[in-house]
């Protein structure tokens, strides 16, 4: 028998969706307020439904039966949930996300408000009848947005689970159609109806035990592909119902502030790994969480006030010192947490501390350093930096060369961002092909991503995907790249060029039509220039002049 002290319970067993989602809106399954808002895409919430009426499996369901008070959300899916009469009481570990879709759709009435508002109309899910033949195998539900009544052949997914609701809609599309169409029509909505209705859920049912038991439990049930990250587990493990903000809301307010400054959100696991590092943990990536939790839980609130400190501190050495101004092109984001950790260690560093720093930015991002780093890898480069910031040591950089310059642009690959990177730095002085007017390249990129970068030719040639086929130069409407830097003048030509790290023989070939050689002249200037960039850091350059751009983020 399991208790609060004892061993926790495991029981598997099967539900029906409708019995499931009748515990919820009774109040006796819970979802516990550490977990994380909802945030899935309309078309996710689309992609559940057709799952369902396809039957295929959708994951299980992992609750947690418990008499232990758990503060929980007072709404799913903007509907009340009444408060329990009685316990023990269900929460909902893992599985918020399908639950609340599933919930908020077949259950919430309609609402009277704006329908282009997504906080409205991604809970009116539709299943289009009458397409089972015409679409094959894509999906046949859909979101409705707009203020006029949806067609006949929509049924509306909150009719599913009531009588008299798909008794309304089968009367409002009698007088729509013919006595055949409907027919046929209502036919389908009532096979539709009752493949959700009986379709059946994995639950795995935690009895007993306390909150660390369960999530214990959870993270080893889910040892691979788990759906609740390792900030959010610290986060349920050292939750104080009493204390206020949670982990999992410091990490959120932390990367929302971080986002405000103009450098883009850093990934929460990134912002959690920092947070260990300031409270002196050696294991940032694979701790056991239930022992790292009793470890931290006395220092979180502190460690996290250091860390989101020392977090601003590092953003701005990227920034400023490095020439990194969006975190999505840090090459790698165990960088951000050893800065964090050297912040935190010396808020005040010696120029000669800051140029050490630099170096190895640049060294471990060109070396490809931290691609596939294991736990041994990263407890060392953390003890490292933790020495180097308190005068013990220095950063072993010698052994690192640099990987070749990259013949394929993708930044998927943390070469291709550091080649950006380079690139950003290197050229800071761009001009337009039109007037040879400045332009902020950096705003560019930040309005417009990737696609910032455009192909110079975009006819499929062998090189085409290569780095030197690609710039950040805005052309008027209907005019190419190709075609605006052929048709330079003259007087605009040096200055144009050179802003952009084009050789003069590299436009020549592309006026010849050499379209490979433009590409060929470009990329040989670009990885000199580099190269030279690397030797004026101490960085050892590669042997290889060019090479494959492995995709390797983390």
């Amino acid at each position: 028998m399991a208790d609060l002290d004892g061993e926790i319970t495991v029981k598997p067993e099967i539900m029906l969706l409708e019995d499931v989602l009748g515990q919820m809106a009774a109040g006796r399954l819970r979802v516990p307020r550490f977990q994380r808002p909802f945030v899935w895409r309309p078309d996710q919430m689309l992609n559940l439904f057709d799952s369902i009426e396809r039957g295929y499996p959708i994951g299980s369901l992992l609750v947690w039966d418990t008499s232990e008070p758990l503060p929980s959300l007072e709404q799913v899916a903007g509907i009340d949930i009444p408060r329990p009469q009685e316990t023990p009481v269900a929460y909902l570990l893992d599985g918020h996300q399908r639950l609340s879709t599933l919930f908020g759709c077949l259950t919430r009435r309609p609402v009277i408000g704006d329908p282009q508002s997504q906080q409205q109309w991604k809970w009116d899910v539709y299943r289009e009848l009458g397409t089972r033949h015409e679409r094959g195998g894509s999906s046949r539900y859909r979101h409705w947005k707009s203020t006029v009544d949806t067609p006949a052949t929509y049924l509306p997914m909150r009719a599913v689970l009531r009588t008299m609701d798909f008794l309304a809609y089968a009367r409002r599309i009698s007088g729509l159609l013919d006595p055949a169409a409907l027919d046929a029509m209502v036919d389908e909505a009532e096979q539709v109806a009752q493949r959700i209705k009986s379709y059946k859920l994995a639950v795995v049912r935690l009895v007993g035990g306390r909150l660390e038991h369960a999530v214990e439990v959870f993270s080893r049930l889910n040892s691979s592909g788990q759906s609740m990250t390792p900030d959010q587990m610290v986060s349920a493990l050292t939750y104080n119902p009493e204390g206020g903000e949670s982990l999992a809301d410091r990490i959120a307010t932390i990367k929302e502030s971080l986002a405000d400054v103009g450098f883009g959100p850093i990934p929460s696991i990134t912002i959690f790994r920092s947070v260990l590092a300031v409270a002196g943990e050696e294991d940032v990536q694979e701790a056991r969480w239930e022992a790292l939790a009793d470890r931290v839980r006395g220092r979180l609130a502190d460690a996290v006030d250091a860390s989101e400190r020392s977090l601003r501190q590092a953003v701005d050495f990227l920034r400023d010192e490095v020439g990194v101004p969006l975190s999505r092109l840090v090459p790698y984001n165990l960088q951000i947490m050893l800065l964090v950790a050297f912040f935190h260690l010396n808020s005040d560093p010696s120029d000669g501390q800051r140029r050490s720093l630099v170096r190895w930015f640049w060294a471990t991002s060109w070396s490809g350093y931290f691609a596939g780093a294991n736990t041994t890898q990263v407890k060392n480069e953390l003890a490292e930096m933790r020495a180097f910031a308190l005068g013990e040591g220095g950063l072993r950089l010698d052994a690192l060369t640099a990987r070749p310059f990259p013949e394929r642009f993708d930044l998927r690959s943390a070469r291709v961002r550091t080649f950006v990177l380079w690139d950003l730095k290197e050229f800071g002085h761009r001009r337009r092909s039109v007037d040879g007017a400045p332009f902020d390249a950096l705003r560019v990129l930040a309005t417009a991503d990737t696609d910032a970068y455009r192909r110079v030719i975009t006819t499929s040639i062998s090189s085409g995907s290569h780095p030197a086929n690609r710039l950040i130069l805005p052309t008027p409407p209907g005019v190419s790249l190709r075609k605006a830097l052929a048709a330079l003048p003259a007087e605009l030509e040096d200055s144009v060029l050179t802003s952009h790290g084009i050789p003069r023989v590299a436009v020549e070939r592309l006026r010849d039509g050499d379209l490979e050689g433009f590409i060929k002249e470009r990329a040989a200037h670009l990885a000199d220039r580099e190269r030279s960039f690397m030797v004026t850091l101490g960085v050892e350059p590669a042997v290889d002049i060019q090479g494959d751009a492995d995709i390797d983020t983390e």
